[in-house]
């Protein structure tokens, strides 16, 4: 039982130290874009990746030490930025709601464990909800510095040019959710609830770092 227990443990400290690194890394890809404020990035595809795979503990874990991280001072948001600022300024909304993102996420796979539509829906609705809060984090911060922007003049910046690139990062991270179950499974890296389908091996699973 403490064998289990402590692979278990190393199990889970592991899989949320890669994921932070992960969702780092696609912080750092980062293509200007066409406004002052927020750059293209792979955040939302890390973000879906690391919800799609991994259980509410890990998902929730991963992208708290990404956050925590950042505002220590190391440089793992985009553009290499660090610290209070980053997080409290006009964009760190977007950064706190990739949290409501993921409990989304994970609540759509808990309705129906497997479900890649449910997967997918989880994700739409996880992604509504940051560009939701970050928006009005966004109109927040512009208030309090007397410098006021519209709520459209902030959606047109911050949200309507990344729809499709975040449609984009959000199907390749279901396929790539779909096609790594089986290889973490071999590692022991499951759902405590797997589906049987057609598969070769009859085994098709959404995957999550056990309790």
């Amino acid at each position: 039982m403490k064998k289990q227990n402590l692979k278990s443990n190393v199990l889970f400290i592991t899989t949320t130290a890669l994921s932070a690194a992960l969702l780092t890394v696609c912080s750092w890809i980062s293509v200007p874009a066409f406004g002052p404020f927020v750059p293209f990035t792979m955040q939302t595809f890390a973000v879906f990746l690391i919800a799609g795979l991994f259980d509410l503990r890990c998902s929730v874990s991963a992208v708290l030490a990404y956050i925590l991280l950042g505002a220590a001072g190391v440089p793992v948001f985009s553009g290499f930025k660090s610290g209070l600022g980053a997080i409290m300024g006009a964009t760190g909304g977007y950064i706190i709601g990739f949290v409501f993102t993921v409990l989304i996420i994970e609540a759509f796979k808990k309705l129906k464990p497997g479900s890649i539509v449910f997967l997918v829906f989880g994700m739409i609705l996880g992604l509504a909800v940051c560009y939701a809060f970050g928006t009005g984090w966004f109109y927040f911060v512009f208030s309090g510095s007397g410098e006021v922007k519209s709520i459209g003049a902030i959606l047109s910046m911050c949200v309507m040019p990344f729809l499709i690139p975040d449609a984009v990062k959000l199907t390749l991270a279901v396929i790539l959710v779909d096609r790594l179950s089986l290889p973490l499974a071999k590692i022991g890296i499951e759902t405590k609830a797997c589906r049987m389908s057609k598969a070769k091996d009859n085994r098709r699973c959404n995957y999550a770092v056990s309790e």
